[in-house]
């Protein structure tokens, strides 16, 4: 199998990852720096996020992508200083996690696992590799790993968040973003390596019509 450049430079995700992390961080500090201000909190974080939008900007990113983490923010700061609950900053993403699993769990069952439709979209593949028995097969194996990615998070944020305890959401969002990601890509581009027959063309080239390899699968 020829060997492209790995996921993690395919799709960039561990330093979106980290970005996305920091207005967390912020929200935190904030909120201690000022006597447990929810309103603090919110402000720091909302900076923090208009920082790393125009970073992100300077560095080229798609503004439609940056505005949307700008929006995740605000409303994730917003829902705070409704509930009063400073913890609550912390309440979409750990739903958002969840739901993740799901969705991805249910791409998996149904033949159409999100990560063969993210690296093809990348790739400018379309569903080309959807037709490339070796490729769906791989791309259904990687995305279990990505399963467990947000199960794991869940799993982690769910009691710390029903104990209130806000430095240690703020240390988990810190730590299971950039090394969980760069884990997560590491293993499922792995698993996607080990899925492939040896003389497979690669994620590139999607091998479309060939009898003997959809016999194989």
């Amino acid at each position: 199998m020829a060997q492209p450049e790995s996921l993690a430079e395919l799709l960039n995700g561990r330093r979106a990852a980290v970005d996305a992390s920091l207005p967390a961080v912020g929200f935190v500090a904030g909120w201690l720096a000022f006597g447990e201000s929810i309103w603090a909190g919110a402000i720091v974080a909302v900076l923090s996020a208009i920082g790393v939008s125009w970073w992100r900007l300077r560095k080229g990113d798609k503004p439609r992508a940056v505005l949307i983490g700008l929006f995740v923010v605000c409303v994730a700061a917003l829902i705070a200083l409704v509930t009063g609950k400073a913890e609550d900053f912390f309440l979409l993403q750990l739903l958002s996690n969840g739901a993740s699993a799901l969705a991805w769990i249910i791409s998996i069952v149904i033949r159409w696992p999100l990560l063969g439709i993210v690296v093809g979209t990348v790739l400018g593949q379309r569903t080309r590799w959807r037709r490339d028995p070796a490729l769906l097969r791989a791309y259904s194996r990687g995305s279990w790993v990505w399963v467990m990615q947000y199960v794991i998070r869940v799993a982690v944020f769910l009691p710390l968040y029903q104990a209130g305890w806000m430095e240690g959401l703020a240390a988990a969002r810190l730590g299971l973003s950039g090394p969980l990601i760069a884990a997560c890509l590491a293993v499922s581009w792995w698993v996607i390596r080990r899925s492939l027959p040896a003389d497979h063309p690669g994620l590139r080239h999607p091998v479309v019509g060939d009898p003997a390899q959809k016999a194989a699968s």
